[in-house]
């Protein structure tokens, strides 16, 4: 008995599912720009976006982890800072990154929501989650790229350093003392760096 098996079909699932993505994060960027956090529902975007709501929760529990990553997106949604040769570099730019999007008008407006928020908000939680530790893992790994190049010491604490770095940058974020720009961002690696290469090659 011959058994025929169908041809299957191209699977056509996953460019739907970036352009949906995109969409996504275009139209919750712009609500945050137009009028603040209290313009990004999940609603709003949906109908921005042309897309319906469950498309929206497969990705984000909520208006406000949606309207963080909207902040954070890149124009390639998802990625992480391209990694060269030189780590420290990669890291010094990551930096700068971070810093630039909380500069802008919609950083602007979800700065003063943080600063508001009790720690246990959706919104606070959201920040520790997308940014502080999203940003610190992949501090970490650039960081141990840099040990294993030798342009660090062997012996730090990993997880002490990465607290020199991102702490400095975060306070400021939130408490608003200072200003947050990159010439801050330099002087802070500038001076984490001094005593994390110590005797390591430059």
């Amino acid at each position: 008995m011959i058994v025929r098996v169908k041809p299957e079909k191209p699977k056509r699932g996953r460019p739907r599912s970036i352009a949906a993505r995109r969409a996504i994060l275009s139209a919750a960027a712009n609500l945050l720009e137009e009028g603040g956090m209290g313009a990004v529902t999940m609603e709003a975007v949906a109908a921005r976006a042309g897309v319906g709501k469950p498309t929206i929760y497969r990705s984000w529990t909520n208006a406000q982890e949606l309207a963080m990553a909207a902040l954070m997106a890149s124009d390639n949604p998802g990625t992480q800072v391209r990694q060269t040769a030189v780590p420290l570099e990669d890291l010094a730019r990551q930096l700068r990154k971070v810093v630039g999007k909380f500069t802008t008008k919609r950083g602007g407006q979800i700065r003063l929501m943080l600063a508001a928020a009790e720690q246990d908000s959706e919104i606070a939680k959201v920040f520790r989650n997308r940014v502080i530790l999203q940003s610190r893992d992949e501090g970490k790994t650039l960081l141990q790229r840099a040990i294993e190049l030798g342009s660090l010491r062997d012996d730090i604490d990993l997880e002490v350093a990465l607290d020199m770095i991102y702490g400095p940058l975060f306070y400021r974020l939130l408490i608003g003392h200072k200003p947050l720009n990159d010439a801050f961002a330099k002087a802070l690696l500038t001076t984490a760096l001094r005593g994390l290469r110590g005797g390591a090659h430059p």
